[in-house]
């Protein structure tokens, strides 16, 4: 268990920062945690991503930090568990079908910014990995993580809870 909130902790920082939200160049400058690139696009302002957020569904909350005093917008995402699904005895080339698919659900959720980080954890156990996704409802994250490859042959099952972390903060 307190390796689970070590992981989820770390991940925590790199997962709150949506790629709709910022642009990316080569040539991009990191200032604190804003991103501007090299054309001095001005960054949006906290109001301007609150009424973004606010306008695509998405449910957020303002808390002061203590150290600083700045006032951090914090979004909610929601982690689906992929865990160990009842339906295992697919034989190898079925299985690595399975997996070059259930890579691609992944890859293509990532890509259109519906799914922010996606991995496998490290040992056995019945959690086999995590999606974090960047969704304004748990209905929108369940239809996603159900449509894997992996999930609809059984292989893997789904657990997913709604679970908060400031808008911006990356992983370090």
């Amino acid at each position: 268990m307190k390796h689970m909130v070590c992981v989820l902790s770390v991940l925590f920082v790199l997962t709150s920062c949506s790629e709709k939200y910022r642009k990316i160049d080569k040539d991009d400058v990191t200032i604190g945690s804003e991103m501007t690139d090299s054309i001095s696009t001005a960054p949006k302002t906290q109001a301007e991503i609150r009424k973004e957020l606010l306008a695509e569904g998405y449910e957020i909350f303002d808390y002061v930090d203590e150290k600083t005093k700045d006032t951090v917008i914090m979004q909610q995402y929601f982690i689906a568990f992929l865990k160990t699904g009842p339906n295992r005895d697919q034989n190898k080339l079925e299985s690595q079908r399975l997996q070059k698919e259930h890579l691609a659900h992944l890859t293509k959720m990532y890509d259109m910014g519906y799914a922010d980080i996606s991995g496998p954890f490290g040992d056995e156990g019945e959690i086999r990995g995590i999606t974090i996704y960047n969704v304004p409802t748990f209905k929108m994250a369940d239809s996603l993580a159900n449509a894997d490859p992996m999930v609809k042959a059984g292989r893997l099952a789904i657990e997913i809870h709604p679970w908060w972390a400031a808008k911006g903060y990356k992983l370090r």
